[in-house]
């Protein structure tokens, strides 16, 4: 091999090795599913009445650029408010009442990816957030339902900050596994729920959970 081919080799090499990281890293899925679960802590005027409780979560992200992406989601809460009471029907004798809190929330995000394969990343984003606590009727049957005469909603808006972290568990980095915490903050008014009265109380929660995410 000739020396000027030789140094032609020795640059393509190079670039290569300079190239391959960089095109990894830049590498990313705009369409995010993700898939959490964990615990929802109430605070402010919920502490009286209220208390720690499982939640599960879905959401979706678009990744419209390499460091950011626009969010929403849906989670749930399981008896946070402690409600267990009961309605009596006719014919089938007394029906569990439980509670449910609900959480719709729609923001963005800010991505840092961490190393030269881009399979790290560390996140932190907020927006709004709707919030709804309702009481529901535990039903008899799969095959119809009984509408809940004395189950009592509030609802109101509200905000959220999110911060996380998560690792992708393939090399072609469709699979994610990680955790965030998120804190909520707003006003909710209603009926009567649990030990809320009929009246508008400030809210926060502070959520603590683990995901599992696909992206492409």
């Amino acid at each position: 091999m000739r020396n000027y081919q030789l140094a032609i080799f020795w640059i393509f090499l190079g670039i290569a090795g300079i190239a391959i990281p960089a095109a990894a890293q830049d590498y990313f899925g705009k369409y995010n599913f993700t898939l959490g679960a964990g615990a929802v802590i109430p605070q402010e005027d919920l502490k009286v009445g209220f208390t720690t409780a499982p939640n599960i979560n879905v959401g979706f992200g678009y990744r419209f650029a390499r460091n950011f992406q626009i969010d929403t989601g849906f989670e749930t809460a399981f008896g946070a408010a402690d409600i267990r009471t009961f309605m009596r029907d006719n014919q089938l004798g007394l029906l569990e009442i439980n509670d449910r809190q609900y959480f719709v929330p729609f923001g963005g995000r800010v991505i840092l990816p961490l190393g030269d394969t881009g399979r790290f990343e560390v996140f932190g984003g907020g927006g709004g957030n709707y919030m709804r606590y309702s009481e529901v009727l535990r039903q008899p049957s799969d095959y119809f339902r009984i509408p809940c005469t004395v189950c009592s909603s509030r609802s109101g808006w509200g905000y959220y900050g999110l911060v996380g972290f998560r690792g992708a568990i393939n090399r072609g980095r469709n699979f994610w596994v990680g955790m965030s915490s998120k804190v909520v903050r707003g006003q909710t008014d209603g009926q009567p729920l649990g030990d809320l009265e009929a009246f508008e109380t400030k809210d926060r929660w502070t959520f603590v959970q683990g995901e599992f995410s696909f992206s492409f």
